[in-house]
């Protein structure tokens, strides 16, 4: 008889018939959080390169501070998925929530003493909500059907829209709201995201009850309870194991990286050819819709025509846009629609290659790989965040579209290599 732990004997029992209802209500908990979570990070990271650079004096150390909030996220995936991979959801997305308030708060105190290593060691736990956020997509496919994960999955990222776009909008009140405090401006959005981490850290605690992941334990095969399988090191052998799963990783790494590399970048090109704040602004504005605001129509297709089309789709809509932006030379309706498709080919391939490696793995090993996934993705975008600049001062935007583009050339080979294995399969059985 498999091994079971405390939490799984301590778990409600599992009444088949109320699923339905329960996906609905853990869908209605996630979004909600997802919505005070992504406001709580936009809001706080809208001002941090102008804070690192007021704190540490130097134009050229302010891109360390959002590059700390990536290294955070990273580095906090693994940890948090062993903790859900052995007490549940419920527990790790809490813990991410409070870890990011206290991190909001030490770079409160940083920027009020002017210490940039704290403000960087701030930063970096602020990027554990961050990890709370990317994992919320995962808890909300842990209950839906095989054929609705996708379209789960999409509706949590699409409630990141509307922090993404509140965020930057009161980071300025906020600032206001502390300068009788002896808090610089610049730190008032983060002692606001302190307060909107703890908030959703409360609405999980109390609301996301019972945990998805128990509950879809619970309704697993008995021989899958044991902690072996549902281990770290299950999670890894799972996903080296399946080529669904590796692609799944792969798709989410590239598109993230290629992504973050173009779109941290163009505000720098649209610059150099005039365009003033405003229109840096709007065009970021249009990156960040195509990012999210489609995103349930993303599911939708992923659904519906399957895994690998939604895949499909996402190397052609990221090659489209490096190839608009990287030949724009100045033509700022042609950045703009190229920035635009770049966000919607990211959504597309979050989307997919999050339902397809959940799909291609055991349900016990689902934590752990989907933890795995989030680090990969944080860490590819990190080196690729600080290459991009590196491909700017040394030759320019257009190459760096190139190159980006170049990333999505093994991530298709891969996918047709997957695809056919898939029908090899299918033929000799």
């Amino acid at each position: 008889m498999p091994a079971v732990t405390a939490v799984e004997r301590s778990a409600t029992p599992v009444d088949v018939a109320a699923i339905p209802a329960l996906r609905r209500r853990t869908s209605a908990v996630l979004i909600a959080s997802q919505i005070l979570g992504g406001l709580g990070v936009a809001t706080g990271i809208a001002l941090a390169v102008v804070l690192a650079e007021e704190v540490s004096g130097a134009e050229s150390l302010s891109g360390l501070a959002p590059t700390a909030t990536v290294v955070g996220t990273a580095v906090l995936s693994m940890p948090l998925a062993a903790l859900m991979t052995a007490r549940g959801r419920r527990p790790g997305l809490v813990l991410a929530y409070l870890i990011g308030a206290l991190g909001a708060g030490v770079v409160v105190i940083a920027a009020t003493v002017g210490s940039f290593p704290l403000l960087l060691a701030g930063m970096a736990m602020f990027g554990a909500a961050s990890s709370a956020n990317l994992q919320a997509r995962f808890a909300a496919a842990d209950l839906a059907e095989p054929d609705r994960r996708a379209r789960a999955i999409s509706n949590v990222v699409w409630a990141t829209t509307i922090g993404a776009v509140l965020g930057p909008n009161i980071a300025a009140p906020a600032g206001r709201s502390v300068t009788g405090l002896g808090i610089p401006a610049a730190a008032g959005p983060f002692l606001w995201a302190a307060g909107v981490f703890v908030v959703s850290a409360v609405l999980v605690a109390v609301l996301l009850r019972p945990d998805p992941l128990l509950t879809a334990r619970a309704l697993s095969p008995a021989e899958q309870r044991s902690p072996q399988a549902r281990s770290l090191r299950a999670g890894v052998g799972a996903v080296a194991a399946s080529p669904r799963a590796r692609l799944a990783l792969g798709t989410v790494a590239v598109c993230h990286t290629a992504m973050v590399s173009i779109m941290s970048m163009t505000p720098i090109e649209l610059d150099h050819h005039g365009a003033g704040i405003d229109l840096i602004g709007f065009v970021i504005s249009c990156h960040i819709a195509g990012m999210y605001a489609f995103s349930p129509l993303m599911g939708r297709l992923s659904d519906r025509l399957g895994r690998l089309s939604g895949i499909g789709l996402a190397v052609g809509l990221l090659a489209c846009a490096a190839l608009l932006a990287g030949t724009a030379d100045g033509h700022h309706v042609q950045t703009t629609v190229g920035l635009f498709l770049l966000g919607l080919g990211w959504s597309a391939g979050m989307v997919s290659g999050s339902a397809l490696l959940t799909d291609s793995v055991p349900q016990p090993a689902r934590a752990a790989a989907q933890g795995l996934s989030d680090l990969l993705m944080n860490a590819a975008a990190g080196i690729g965040g600080a290459a991009a600049g590196l491909v700017i001062a040394r030759a320019s935007y257009g190459w760096l579209n190139l190159l980006a583009a170049c990333l999505l050339l093994p991530l298709a080979a891969l996918m047709v290599l997957t695809g056919r294995g898939r029908r090899t399969v299918a033929a000799g059985s």
